[in-house]
C-alpha cells in the first residue's frame, strides 16, 4: 500500500477536507472515524503514513501512538493538536510521534509534513527489504551450496518460485538433492509455518498406498483398528512433497488429481469430504511426458503438478562445486564423530574433480564421511573415471574454486585477492567474470559494493 495516507478524526467535515487536499497532491487516502478502525488497517509492513487528531472519544491519539510504536517504532504518525495541546504534542514527539501540526493548519503545512514522513517511510521499507533479501540469500546459500552458475541460477529460481503458490515439478538424477530443493521451496514460502510432509512414492507398497496418502477410518479394512490421518491431510496449510512421483499407482493418481481439483479428500472408509489446503511439490528422475506416452502416468495429473519445473544439474556438470561440498560434508562428518577435520590434499582433490559421481551429492556425502574417518574414499580408491571430462575442464573447475576461496578469505577485498593469488587486476577481473563470480557476494553483512 505505497503512498497511502490514513487520516483519523472523529469529525466528518475535517476528514473530507483533508482527504481532498491530499488526493489533489497525488496521495491515496483512507479516512477513519476512530483510532481502532485505523489499527485494523496497518501492520509492520504498512508502507504509508498515519495522521491522527489527539482528542477523540474511546481511544485518543496518544493511546493510538502507544499502539503504533509497539507495532513499529519507525512507522510515522503525525499528530494534529488544538491550541492548548502543544505541551502534550511535545511529549508525544518524545514518545515516538513523527511530527505535530497545530490547528488551524494550512494545506501546505500538512503536505510538507506528509511528504517528509512518506520519504522517511519509503527509505525504511526499502532498507528492510534489502536486509531481508540479504538474509534470504545467505540462508539459501547455506542450504544449496555451490559456486557454479548452475547452482546460482537454481537458488534464484527457488527464491522466485517460493513466493508463489504454484505446484512445482523437480527433475534431477538420483542423489542430486531434489528433497533439499523442495525443502527450500517450503522454507522460503508463506507456508513455512505449516508442515512439510515428504513421501517417497517408490517406497510405499501398492496395497497400503491409498491409506498412507489419504488416511483411513477405523474398520475401513482388516487391521484398521483406529482412525489414521493420511499424508495429504497432515500437510494441510503446508507443503506435500511426493518424491519419485513416477512410481505412484495409476489408481492413486486419479484420486490425487481429484484432490488437487476439488481441494477436498475422503479418508478410506468414509464418505465425508475434508477440505485441504496445500502446495504439492513433486520430483521425478525420468521424463514424465515419456511416462505419459507409455501409459504409466496420467497426462491431466502431470499438467496439474508441472505448473513450474526446476532442473537440478548432476554433479558432473558442476564440478567447480565439488571441493566446497566435499569440505562442507567432511567437516560435518568430523564434528559428528568428534574428530578434527582432515585436510584434502592436491592429489585427492584432483581425484574428486575427475570422478564421474553417478550417485551425485549422495555419493559425495558418503565419500566425505569416509574421508572424515580416515578411510579411503570411493573416488580415490577406484581408477580415475573422468566421464569424458577434459583436463582443461578440470583445471577450469579447480581455478573457479581457488578464486572462490580467495574471495571468501579476503571478504571481497580485491586488492587482498590480487596479493594472495599474485594476479594483476585485469586478469583477476577477467577470470571472475568468466566464472560468474561477483565481489559483492563476498562482502561482509552491511557493506556496500562501491
Amino acid at each position: 500500500m505505497s503512498d497511502l495516507v490514513i487520516f483519523i478524526d472523529d469529525e466528518a467535515a475535517i476528514r473530507q477536507a483533508v482527504q481532498q487536499w491530499l488526493e489533489l497532491s497525488g496521495f491515496r487516502v483512507r479516512t477513519c472515524a476512530s483510532a481502532r478502525e485505523a489499527l485494523g488497517l496497518i501492520d509492520r509492513d504498512f508502507a504509508g503514513v498515519l495522521i491522527s487528531d489527539v482528542r477523540m472519544p474511546d481511544m485518543d491519539g496518544l493511546a493510538l501512538l502507544e499502539q503504533v510504536v509497539a507495532l513499529d517504532p519507525e512507522l510515522p504518525l503525525i499528530m494534529v493538536t488544538g491550541h492548548g495541546d502543544v505541551p502534550m504534542a511535545v511529549q508525544a514527539l518524545r514518545q515516538g510521534a513523527y511530527d505535530f501540526i497545530e490547528k488551524p493548519f494550512t494545506a501546505e503545512r500538512l503536505l510538507d509534513s506528509v511528504r517528509r514522513a512518506q520519504d522517511k517511510r519509503r527509505l525504511v521499507c526499502e532498507n528492510r527489504q534489502l536486509r531481508e533479501q540479504f538474509t534470504r540469500k545467505g540462508r539459501i546459500e547455506s542450504m544449496l551450496l555451490g559456486v557454479s552458475r548452475a547452482v546460482d541460477n537454481l537458488r534464484r529460481q527457488v527464491l522466485e518460485l517460493a513466493g508463489t503458490d504454484v505446484n512445482v515439478l523437480i527433475r534431477g538424477d538420483t542423489g542430486s538433492g531434489k528433497e533439499q530443493v523442495a525443502r527450500c521451496l517450503h522454507d522460503f514460502s508463506p507456508r513455512a509455518r505449516h508442515p512439510f510432509v515428504a513421501l517417497n512414492c517408490a517406497a510405499i507398497p501398492e496395497t497400503i498406498f491409498e491409506s498412507e496418502l489419504f488416511g483411513h477410518e477405523s474398520g475401513a479394512f482388516t487391521g484398521a483398528q483406529g482412525k489414521r490421518i493420511g499424508r495429504i491431510e497432515h500437510a494441510h496449510g503446508g507443503t506435500l512433497f511426493l518424491d519419485e512421483i513416477e512410481s505412484m499407482p495409476l489408481a492413486q493418481q486419479v484420486k490425487l488429481l481429484r484432490v488437487l481439483q476439488e481441494k477436498t479428500l475422503e479418508r478410506l472408509g468414509s464418505n465425508r469430504s475434508i477440505e485441504v489446503d496445500l502446495r504439492v511439490i513433486s520430483a521425478a528422475k525420468p521424463d514424465l511426458l515419456e511416462e505419459v506416452r507409455g501409459g504409466r502416468f496420467r497426462e491431466d495429473l502431470l499438467y496439474r503438478l508441472n505448473v513450474a519445473e526446476l532442473h537440478i544439474p548432476p554433479l558432473r556438470e558442476r564440478r567447480e562445486d565439488i571441493p566446497l561440498l566435499f569440505e562442507h560434508f567432511s567437516s560435518q562428518a568430523a564434528q559428528r564423530h568428534g574428530r578434527e577435520p582432515l585436510p584434502v590434499g592436491p592429489g585427492e582433490l584432483a581425484q574428486l574433480l575427475a570422478h564421474d559421481w553417478p550417485g551425485n551429492v549422495r555419493e559425495l556425502i558418503n565419500a566425505a564421511e569416509r574421508h572424515a574417518l580416515g578411510l579411503t574414499t570411493p573416488a580415490t580408491s577406484a581408477p580415475l573415471n573422468t566421464g569424458g571430462t577434459s583436463l582443461a575442464e578440470q583445471m577450469e573447475a579447480f581455478e573457479a574454486q581457488c578464486l572462490h576461496h580467495a574471495l571468501q578469505q579476503c571478504k571481497g577485498n580485491i586488492s587482498d585477492v590480487m596479493n594472495l593469488l599474485q594476479l594483476p587486476r585485469r586478469t583477476l577481473n577477467e577470470k571472475m567474470q568468466r566464472h560468474g563470480l561477483s565481489r559483492s557476494d563476498y562482502l561482509p553483512a552491511g557493506s556496500t559494493d562501491s
